[in-house]
């Protein structure tokens, strides 16, 4: 059985309410919600929330609800953590019935740039390779690529973030974002795993440990969750660019 779950929770430091704050005319969680609710796979949607409007909403659009422990939804809290907690609750359940779980979608509530075709082309990619891990969507971000990144030093003063050696050849690199090769970035639109990612969560790739090791890249253009109030703009031309507006979704037949 392939089953969605989404995290999202009450408190948000840079942004208050953000899961909840209506864009186009919606809450901002409804669109992962849409995604997996017009898969051809997904079989189940679910919300680990502490937030009882959360719940609400999740609800409303067809989705059950898990609720997220109060250690799991603190600001100091990980994300994977609540998705492991969620994955285990789902499992559980699934097992009373006499089912499993193939694959499961993992989504946050605040990072809506996902659409229902990337979840199918997810669990294709996975069913035709049994050795890869997770399929999750990435986007091609050169403006940031390692190249470019930087730390204070002791001094005060903007330092190399890691050696240029680390990276490749300094003699082949410029100002250029793309002179370093291409930088790609897992945006955590959607991360289709197999239960073992979960079961076994130390075992993936530092910092997303949860996508395993061998992880497959869904192309995604501008995918981005929404932490500061300055994105609510790209998350909408996102949207609008997609087929979305105040009156319709792409899903609407």
């Amino acid at each position: 059985m392939i089953v969605a779950l989404l995290i999202g929770r009450e408190g948000s430091q840079g942004f208050p309410g953000k899961n909840i704050k209506p864009i186009l005319g919606r809450p901002l969680m409804t669109y992962p919600i849409l995604a997996a609710k017009n898969s051809k796979y997904v079989e189940e949607v679910y919300v680990s929330t502490d937030s009882e409007k959360i719940k609400e909403i999740s609800r409303a659009c067809g989705a059950k609800t898990i609720d997220r422990p109060a250690e799991l939804a603190s600001s100091k809290a990980l994300g994977q953590d609540a998705f492991v907690h969620g994955y285990q609750v789902i499992r559980d359940e699934l097992k009373k019935e006499g089912k499993e779980v193939e694959f499961i979608a993992l989504m946050h509530c605040n990072a809506p740039t996902i659409l229902a075709s990337q979840i199918d082309e997810a669990v294709e990619i996975l069913r035709n390779h049994p050795e890869y891990d997770s399929a999750v969507t990435a986007g091609k971000l050169n403006m940031y690529h390692p190249l470019r990144a930087r730390k204070i030093n002791n001094d005060g003063l903007l330092d190399l973030f890691v050696p240029l050696e680390a990276i490749g050849d300094p003699k082949t690199m410029s100002c250029d974002r793309d002179s370093a090769g291409n930088a790609y970035f897992a945006d955590v639109a959607l991360s289709l795993v197999r239960p073992r990612c979960l079961e076994n969560v130390k075992a993936g790739l530092m910092p997303h440990q949860w996508m395993g090791q061998k992880i497959y890249p869904v192309m995604n253009e501008a995918g981005v969750d929404i932490d500061y109030e300055w994105q609510w703009g790209q998350m909408e031309w996102w949207l609008k660019h997609h087929g979305f507006t105040e009156e319709k979704t792409p899903y609407d037949k």
